[in-house]
This record gives C-alpha cells, structure tokens and sequence, in this order.
C-alpha cells in the first residue's frame, strides 16, 4: 500500500478507536478468512446485533459514536440516523470546540442511508442532498476535512485484513476488540458507497472557496515547471507553503494549505507534469530540485496574492527537495516543515553504505516521465519476484537492472550512476546542505519521524547536523512510535501489532500547520511542542521534551556479549567459555523467499544469519531514551561485513516488542561514511558503532533487554561478499569460503536510559 493512501486512511482510522467498556461478556466469533470474503458482511451484521442489546460505555460521546457504528452495520439505519442527531445536538450543546470533518461525514452518511431506507430517493441522491445542505456552511478547515479520505479500496481491506489476521487465533473476543472490528467494517463499507460521490461532490464545494490552477506553468531559466495553485478567494495577501515533488499521482497538500488559510502550491520536478506528457522524456532525481524549488520560492513572492513569504513542507522527496532548497535559501524562504525527508547519500539510495533494491524500484518508476507513484500499488509481487530472481543468480548488484527474461529489470542510467558513488562523496554533498553550509541556514525548522519511519536516518540526520553547526539553530524535532504511514495523519489502534498509547495518536499534519500558523500568523506555540527534542515514551502515555539530544538520557545501561551455552547480555564483562561464532554461507541461496519480521510486536526476533543475546529480567522499569550505541570486538575471515543489530524488549508475556527497526551499517563505513575502511582478515579488531535510530520506551517490570546481531543476506539488498571489491562489483563467484566471525567478550552496547 504506497504511503498517500496509508496517510489519508489514517484520518478515518483514528475514529476506529474509541472503544470503552461494552459489557463484561465477551463474543464468539468465526473470523472470516479475509476482508474480501463474501461472508464478512453477514458475520458482521450478526456481531453488531449481538452486542446491540448489551452494549453500554460510561463516556457519553463515545457511546453514542459506537452505538451508531453499531446500528449501520446492524442494518438500522434510521436508528443511527437518530443516534448520529443526538451525538450531534450534544456536541453543540456542550460547545467542546470545532466541528471534526469526518464526524460530520458520518452524519451525512447516516441521513443518506435512513432516507434511503425510508423510500423514494437512492442513497447517492440523498447524501447529495445531505453533502450540499451541510457542507457549505462549515468552514474551509472542516469542510476539507469532511473529503479528506478518497482512497483506493485497498488501504481498507489491508486494515480489515489486519484486523482479521490479529483476531484469528482467539474463540471469541473482547467487547473493545469486537468495536474496533465493527469500526473497520463500516469504514470499508462506507468507502464503497461514498467514494464515487465524494469526487465530484468536493469540486463542485472547492469551486467555491478557491481559485484554482491545475496547470501551472512556472517559466524559469532553466525551462518550464508545472505546478498546481490552490488558494482562497479573498482579497488580502497571503503567505505560501510549497511542496515541491517528484510524485506526479493525485495530491491534495495544495487543497490542505488553502483549507488552512495559505496560498497552497505544488511544484514539479523537471520535465514532470501530473497531466500527462512524454513518457520517454529523462527524469533526473535530486540534481536540479533545490534550483528549481528556488526559481519557484521567488516567482510566489512576486505574485500579487502573495505577501512575499514562502515556507516548504513535505514528507520523503519533498522534504529532501525543502532542504536542498535551504542549502541556498531566498530570502523568501521563511520555514520549512518535513516528515521523514530523504537525505540523498545518507539513507538514499544506501544507508550507511548498503544499498537497497528499493532504490532501484524507485528510480526505475520516478526516473521518467508520465509515471504515477500509484501505478506500482498492484505491482509488489513482481518486483519481489525481481529481488528474489537476482539473488538467485547471484550475478554482481550491478545487474540488478539487466537481468534476462524479466520485464522490470531494464536498464536505468540513474541507477547506475547512484551505483558509482557508494561513498558520501561530492556527488552527494552538493545536493542537500554540508558541513558548514547547516551553520546558513537560520530559519524555523520543524522536522517530525517515527521511531519505525523509513525516513527517520535522514530525519534525525539533518536535525543532528543543523544544531551541531548552528548550536543556536531554530529547530525543533518531534518523534513518536510511528512508522511513515501514519505521519501526517492520525495513527489507527494498532500498527505492526503495537497498540499506540493515547497521547501518541498525534495529527502530524495538522500539528505542522499549527507551527506554521505560529511562524507565519503569530499564533501560539504548539503545546506538544515545549521544547526542541520532543518525543512519545511508548509505555507511559506521556510525552517527553529536553533543550538537545545530548539532554533526551542522563544515564546508561551497559551490557557486555556473553558466549556461554545461552548467549546472554550481562552487565560485566566476563570470560565464560568460547567466544560465539557466526558463520554465513552467501554461496547457498536456498533461503530466497523467506519472510521478513517487519512488526513492531511480535511472537519471535525474527533472528536470520545472526544470534541473540538476551539479559536477565529487569526488576523495575527502565526508561530507555536516546541512541544505541557500543563497541563490537570480534574476529572476522573477510575484508568487510554488512551487519545489523535491533534491540528488543521481551515482554513478561514472552513477546518481543522491538525498540527500533534494525540497525543495518557497512562495517567498512562505520567510522566515517565518506571514506571507507576495510577491516583486516583473521585478526581480532574493535569496532565501534552508534544508532542513527532513536529509541523511547519504559520498559516493564520483569522485562528483559534482547540483542539480535546478525549479517546482511537478502534478496532485496547488496551482498557484501567482503573481498574489499566495489561491493555492487561482487558476485556469487567472490564467496569462496563462508563467512566466519567470532564475537569476543569484550563487545558490548550502551542502551540509553532517562532516569
């Protein structure tokens, strides 16, 4: 499921949880076996009907919310309808704040559906009716949120499945569970009503409120770039958010900005243009954005609706795109707020030097013209099965884009250029700021990631480099247990089997516009924004702040490699018997199509091609916060090594709860990522290591701390065969003898606790 989807679903999935108590009984229930299967309808309507009698919750609101979830999927329509006009009259009565869009949107679907059941109109008429009776009397902010979930019917299904897969083992199930699953049902359900309306219905409502340009033609010196142009319809000049991006696929931040008050643009890559044009035309990533993303930023405070001031925002590409452009910032350029944005040479198209075949998916689909992101959705099975087909050749990383028979793999220039610079070399440093070029840039920087976010090396990279150039820097993080799906929207119950805390369910996006409002418009501070490292300690339901990274621990917890019969982490380094060896055998490709652990809870460590080291139970809870780092001491047969280690609590319960996702290095770059550094063969050497991942969770009381230490070997990354070569120059012939490491006493790492 690409992440624009993810992100607009997660705007519907926060209404998912608001169960309380329903009763002491629990429910049985057949889980079918998947969302697509044409009995869920009915074992739904049988659950909702069950729990109707004795449903019961001591919030009012909540109540009331759930009772009508419950009577739609029921089948009493009118009833809900009736619910939904009493939810209503007491949110007004009581004035808590706002109208939320998409409790207004279930308003309307309710009355579409009780007028629709009592006869003489169809349900698309009636919530026609309902959408223009209601809608344009709300304001910008409410009205976009109400059309703010038009997705593809895949990220609902995949929510439901989720749902599913999470209750299968289980007989019956809790009351809470059972409204959670009721929740998702009617969401996919309500999506397949609505969606064929909703289109149509917000055009004809955004028609009102804004000016509208789809096809803006930028003229700068280097050619012309596309861009889109939403803005509301008033006199008075107004300050501009930009995003600027590679993705041509529907994207409604323009839309969100104007909703919020600012001229809302777009802007395309060269050679980009979201209506169609020569699919042969060349792409070139990376190169030319910040150039480019300048010309713009000066041609929108030269616009008469403009009041001269500009701030980018994004996520990804477009966060990448905001930074370049600051490297050389105009002085219109007044903020910038990103989500996981790409770092071109630091966790894109390698991370610490391991390159990634995502990165070569990517480019094969971005790096040209009249491409969108979404057609690739459908496309995951091939491009594993691309993975697998050159993992099994073993042929150099180099012919990943030109192996025989497969229709994906077509050469790509790109790809192969990234290829010829696996250090962070020139190459990379001229496009995103370097060095001393951090202590330039002096405006307000928000970044946002997750402690599971695919952007979060790059994220705390450009944050980490910024203050340590410009110890004064205006820039402030914020971090939570999210991964990049639900960044800019709010998280759902669960996410890869972890159940968020309450006061992590933060609107990312929403908390962005917020800062801008402060930045921009003189409004307050964001509250959840009190200092400027601020990040969610999963397990307290609380969120932590402090002036500097250095200032998140104040403490740490050291744990030494312990090769005894059971592999242990032990507060003191000792001597027990021989030291554990690893040995890998890159020649045997047998383990192509193995799954890969990717959840945060799980039932296993997921240990492949590496071993696990466990600590005894913790006696109290600790507060882990900050950076893994320490030192592996060991003996190794080769010239190089791509190692990974993640950090895990096992639960009292027995489950592992990870802490980060891995931490994958070259050992070859572990020092310094612009110059590498082979090891030495058949000697007993030291390495020393720091996280690029932060970390924040209190531990449970009979816990205990896990450490999986392995070796890279995937279908889906460069094999480092450890001959000292180019590494995308190996192949399967340069694997001679296993791998063999021994891992000596004398390793060990410092976990990070906040005390």
């Amino acid at each position: 499921m690409n992440a624009p989807l993810v992100r607009r679903f997660c705007v519907l999935a926060a209404l998912v949880v608001l169960s309380g108590h329903a009763g002491a009984q629990d429910f049985e229930l057949t889980v079918p076996a998947t969302a697509a299967d044409p009995s869920l309808g009915a074992a739904m309507r049988d659950l909702a009907e069950r729990m109707l009698p004795v449903y019961e919750d001591p919030d009012p609101e909540r109540y009331l919310a759930n009772l009508s979830a419950l009577q739609l999927v029921a089948g009493s329509d009118e009833a809900a309808n009736d619910t939904r006009k009493t939810l209503r009259d007491r949110r007004t009565d009581t004035d808590v704040g706002p109208r939320d869009g998409q409790a207004v949107l279930f308003d309307l679907y309710a009355r579409a559906r009780a007028e629709a059941a009592h006869g003489g109109v169809s349900f698309a008429q009636a919530f026609a009716q309902a959408f223009r009776d209601t809608v344009p009397q709300l304001s910008d902010r409410d009205a976009y949120a109400v059309t703010d979930w038009r997705v593809t019917p895949t990220a609902f299904q995949q929510a439901m499945q989720d749902g599913l897969d999470r209750l299968r083992p289980k007989r019956s199930i809790t009351p809470n569970e059972a409204i959670d699953l009721i929740w998702g049902y009617l969401l996919l359900d309500a999506y397949r009503r609505l969606d064929p309306l909703l289109d149509t219905l917000a055009r004809e409502d955004d028609g009102r409120r804004y000016e509208i340009e789809d096809d803006l033609r930028i003229e700068t010196s280097a050619g012309v770039l596309h861009a889109r142009l939403v803005r509301p319809k008033r006199e008075a000049k107004l300050p501009a958010l930009l995003e600027f991006t590679i993705y041509t696929a529907r994207n409604d931040a323009a839309r969100a900005s104007a909703a919020h008050g600012y001229a809302g643009i777009i802007a395309y890559t060269r050679g980009k243009n979201p209506l169609g044009e020569d699919e042969r035309r060349r792409i070139t990533p990376f190169e030319h954005d910040g150039e480019d993303a300048r010309a713009v930023i000066r041609w929108i405070a030269a616009q008469p609706w403009s009041d001269g001031r500009v701030g980018m925002h994004g996520s990804g590409y477009s966060g990448f795109a905001a930074w370049s452009a600051a490297r050389r910032a105009p002085s219109a350029l007044k903020a910038i707020a990103t989500s996981n944005p790409m770092a071109p040479g630091i966790d894109f198209p390698m991370e610490r030097g391991v390159f990634r075949n995502t990165a070569y998916q990517w480019a094969a689909t971005h790096a040209r013209s009249g491409v969108k992101a979404g057609d690739d959705a459908d496309r995951d099975a091939a491009w594993r099965a691309l993975d697998e087909a050159w993992y099994r050749s073993g042929k150099r990383y180099r012919e990943l884009d030109r192996l025989s028979g497969n229709p994906l793999s077509i050469p790509n220039s790109i790809f192969r250029r990234w290829l010829n610079h696996p250090s962070y070399d020139r190459y990379w440093q001229k496009l995103i700021p370097f060095g001393k070029q951090f202590a330039e840039i002096h405006i307000p920087v928000l970044t946002s990631t997750g402690y599971y976010a695919e952007g979060e090396v790059g994220a705390l990279y450009y944050f980490a480099e910024h203050l340590r150039h410009r110890r004064d820097a205006r820039h402030t993080l914020v971090i939570g247990p999210w991964d990049e799906g639900v960044m800019q929207s709010p998280p759902p119950a669960f996410v890869r089997g972890y159940a968020f805390d309450p006061a992590a369910r933060v609107d990312v996006r929403e908390l962005q516009y917020h800062w801008f409002d402060q930045v921009l418009k003189g409004a307050g501070r964001p509250a959840l924004l009190k200092d400027r490292v601020n990040w969610q300690a999963m397990g307290t339901d609380e969120w932590r702040h402090a002036p500097s990274p250095d200032a998140v621990s104040n403490g740490m917890l050291r744990y030494y490699l312990e090769g005894s019969a059971v592999h242990r982490l032990v507060p003191a380094r000792g001597e027990k018997g021989p030291p554990p060896t690893l040995t890998v055998r890159f020649a045997d490709r047998s383990d192509t199509g193995r799954n890969r652990f990717d959840r945060i809870v799980s039932g296993t460590a997921g240990v492949e091609d590496g071993a696990i080291f466990v600590s005894d139970p913790l006696p109290q809870p600790v507060e882990i916060a900050g950076l893994l780092s320490g030192r592996l001491d060991f003996k190794l047969n080769k010239l190089d090594v791509d190692l990974n280690l993640t950090v895990y609590e096992v639960l009292p319960t027995g489950e592992y709860l990870r802490l980060s996702d891995p931490y994958e290095f070259r050992a070859s770059y572990a020092r310094d990522r612009a110059h590498r550094r082979l090891l030495e063969a058949d000697k007993r050497q030291q390495l020393a290591f720091e996280s690029e991942q932060l970390m924040g969770r209190r531990t449970q009381a009979g816990s205990r701390l896990a450490l999986v230490l392995g070796v890279n070997q995937r279908a889906d990354r460069e094999t480092n065969y450890g001959t000292g070569k180019d590494v995308s120059d190996e192949s399967v012939a340069d694997a001679a003898a296993p791998l063999k490491i021994e891992w000596y006493s004398g390793s060990y790492i410092d976990v990070p606790i906040r005390k």
